[in-house]
């Protein structure tokens, strides 16, 4: 069975750079890469990666990047049956600025991502009744987020919500109808407003989260690992060390194999391990998609 991503596809446009200039300052980048992107593109290019069937419902604008970003999900295995061009738009756009410590500044336009609308989840609904699972982000309409829930819910398939970007809009009784919401620590900040410098901290406003009636918290904590929380029940779960080059979207990488391995066996702890493993091995490389592991590189490790 297919696990369905709905959500947002971006063209990554990476500059390398020392330091992000000040206001008024131009600087000289390093290296500059392009690439496909967009949360909800790089969670399913990692899912397919691993060997999961993965359709992909996004919409992409009637420029210049649409046919190869159609053409890039093609090339992974990914369904783009529900990918779809979106005239007089652009297609998403992401600038992104990694810096000397591998650390990434992002800005989104989101262009033609604004036009997945819920009407398209009811007109995809005989193929998205048959998924094994439903992934969704925020680079969406929010209205577009709810209905897939519902629908996710009303068919009794699986919901895996990441909450990014962070917003304060998100209504949180929808995020207690998914059964995994996996927000990383700054949206964790955002959607708490509480501080997250402490693992202590982050438990305090994990627990904020989870007593509103969360089914399972996955928060994602870079290379401090990820904290699981269910009920009475917490999991602290460490993350290997590794020489990290590009941690643009190994946050990502985390939700696609999170997704395969629990489409596997329903084994949650064994899930979190392995997407802990794989995102860590995704900021060895640059890029979003480029550095994902296949099924074999990454059994390999």
């Amino acid at each position: 069975m297919e696990i369905a991503v709905i959500g947002s596809s971006m063209v990554d446009l990476i500059a390398y750079t020392d330091e992000v200039p000040k206001a008024g300052e131009t600087l000289e980048a390093k290296e500059f890469q392009m690439g496909c992107g967009g949360k909800g593109a790089n969670q399913a290019v990692a899912a397919a990666l691993l060997g999961s069937e993965v359709m992909m419902m996004a919409r992409v604008g009637d420029d210049a990047f649409a046919d190869n970003t159609i053409a890039n999900f093609q090339s992974f295995g990914v369904n783009t049956d529900h990918v779809e061009k979106v005239s007089g738009v652009s297609s998403g756009v992401a600038p992104i600025w990694v810096d000397k410590d591998s650390q990434n500044r992002i800005l989104i336009i989101p262009g033609a991502n604004k036009h997945l609308l819920p009407a398209d989840i009811d007109a995809a609904a005989d193929r998205l009744g048959k998924a094994s699972m439903i992934i969704l982000q925020l680079e969406i309409p929010l209205e577009t987020v709810y209905h897939a829930i519902d629908f996710g819910n009303t068919n009794g398939i699986p919901v895996i919500l990441n909450p990014a970007p962070a917003t304060t809009a998100l209504d949180l009784d929808y995020a207690c109808k998914c059964d995994f919401f996996v927000p990383n620590e700054t949206e964790l900040e955002i959607l708490t407003g509480m501080p997250v410098e402490t693992e202590e901290q982050i438990h305090a406003a994990a627990d904020i989260l989870l007593n509103k009636g969360l089914k399972n918290l996955v928060v994602t904590m870079g290379e401090k690992g990820a904290l699981w929380m269910h009920g009475e029940e917490t999991g602290h779960f460490s993350a290997p060390s590794v020489d990290a080059v590009d941690t643009t979207g190994a946050g990502d990488a985390f939700i696609g194999c999170f997704a395969h391995s629990l489409s596997q066996d329903g084994d949650i702890q064994r899930a979190i391990e392995q997407a802990i493993r794989y995102a860590s091995h995704s900021v060895t490389g640059k890029g979003t998609q480029t550095s994902y592991a296949s099924a074999e590189a990454f059994a390999a490790l």
